[in-house]
C-alpha cells in the first residue's frame, strides 16, 4: 500500500521468516554457524533458545535452505500440541513413508531407519525440526529422544534441532529430562537486540526492500526499541504500521509521535525493571549525533533550505548498517 509513497520494491517489515532479510547481530550469526556444524557434522541433537519474536525460525530457514545443504531433506514439525498417535501418523507421512507407517509405531520406526539409511547412502542428511519445543510434552519428547539415537555404528542417521523459548531450557534441567540433556550435542541462543542493533536492522530490511535508510528519524528509531524491547518481530509490526501512518499522513518519514501512536494502538508497554523478557543492555550504547546536512556523504543528505522548519535528524547507524 505504501510501498511506491517510499520507492520500496516491497513491503521491508512483513512477519515471515524470510531469509532474504537475515540480519545477523554477533549472537545470531554465532547461533547460525552452530546449526550449520550441527546439520554438515550430523550432530544428533540440537538445542536453539531464544525469546518469542527473537529470529529462531528464520536462522533455521536460512541453514536449511543454503546452498551449502542442497543435499539435506528436513521435515519441520511447528506444532507441539500432538498426542504420541498424532505425532507418529504427522512424521510418517512427511517422512513419505507410507500409509502403513502411520498406523502402527513398530511400522514407522522400521519404515524411518530404512529410509533414513538409504538417504545416507546416497550422501543425504535428514533433519528434524521441532519449533516450540518449549510446549513439548513429556511423551513427545522422550520420542524425539529415541529419534535420536537411530545410528549406525559410527554415524548418526538423524539430525534432530529443538528450538524453543528460555522455559525450554529450564526444562532440560528437569530430572525427568536428564536423559534427553545429555544428548544434547550443541546449544545456542540468541537475545533481543540492543538499541544500536535495532538501527541497524531497520536500516537493512529497508536497503533489502530497495528503499532509502532514512525513512525513519533517530528519534523514532530510539522509541521503537524501547516499547518493542529489542524483540525483532514486534520492531516489524511496530515499523509497518508506523509507514502505514506516515504514508496516510502523506510525510516522507517516521517521527517519534507517529511511532508512539502506533505503540498506543498495539498497547505495546515498555519493559518493566526486574521483567524477564525485558531487554537486556549490559552496558549503555552511545547513540552517535548525525553530521550536519552539507558534510554527510552525497547519497546520505537529507536537504533543508532556512526557508523551512529543520526536521528531526536522521539516524546516524543506518549510513554504516550491515546486511
Amino acid at each position: 500500500m505504501y510501498q511506491r509513497f517510499f520507492g520500496l520494491r516491497e513491503l521491508p517489515f512483513e512477519l515471515t521468516p524470510n531469509p532474504k532479510f537475515l540480519f545477523l547481530t554477533p549472537r545470531h550469526n554465532e547461533a547460525l554457524s552452530n546449526l550449520q556444524y550441527g546439520v554438515s557434522s550430523a550432530k544428533s541433537l540440537t538445542v536453539l533458545v531464544g525469546e518469542a519474536g527473537t529470529g529462531k525460525t528464520t536462522l533455521l530457514r536460512a541453514v536449511l535452505e543454503s546452498e551449502e545443504n542442497n543435499r539435506v531433506q528436513w521435515v519441520y514439525l511447528n506444532n507441539p500440541l500432538l498426542t504420541r498417535e498424532d505425532f507418529v501418523r504427522t512424521l510418517a507421512k512427511r517422512f513419505a513413508l507410507g500409509p502403513e507407517a502411520g498406523r502402527s509405531k513398530s511400522a514407522f520406526v522400521d519404515g524411518l531407519e530404512r529410509a533414513l539409511a538409504e538417504r545416507r547412502k546416497r550422501g543425504e542428511t535428514t533433519v528434524l525440526v521441532v519449533d516450540e519445543a518449549q510446549s513439548l510434552s513429556y511423551e513427545l519428547l522422550e520420542e524425539i529422544r529415541l529419534l535420536a539415537n537411530i545410528e549406525t555404528s559410527t554415524e548418526k542417521l538423524l539430525v534432530v534441532i529443538l528450538a524453543g523459548q528460555p522455559e525450554f531450557a529450564e526444562r532440560l534441567n528437569e530430572p525427568g529430562l536428564r536423559q534427553l540433556k545429555q544428548r544434547v550435542a550443541l546449544r545456542c541462543e540468541i537475545s533481543p537486540f540492543q538499541i544500536a542493533e535495532t538501527a541497524a536492522y531497520i536500516g537493512s530490511r529497508i536497503r533489502t526492500a530497495g528503499g532509502a535508510a532514512q525513512l525513519f528519524t533517530r528519534e523514532a528509531v530510539m522509541a521503537i526499541h524501547e516499547h518493542a524491547r529489542g524483540i525483532p518481530r514486534t520492531i516489524n509490526v511496530i515499523c509497518d504500521n508506523s509507514l502505514l501512518g506516515a504514508f496516510a499522513l502523506g510525510r516522507p518519514h517516521v517521527d517519534r509521535e507517529i511511532v508512539l501512536e502506533v505503540v498506543r494502538d498495539f498497547d505495546f508497554r515498555v519493559a518493566e525493571a526486574g521483567d524477564r523478557r525485558a531487554v537486556q543492555q549490559p552496558a549503555p550504547v552511545a547513540v552517535p549525533t548525525p553530521a550536519p546536512p552539507e558534510r554527510e556523504e552525497a547519497d546520505n543528505v537529507t536537504q533543508v533550505t532556512p526557508a523551512r522548519p529543520v526536521r528531526p535528524r536522521r539516524f546516524a547507524f543506518f549510513g554504516a548498517a550491515r546486511s
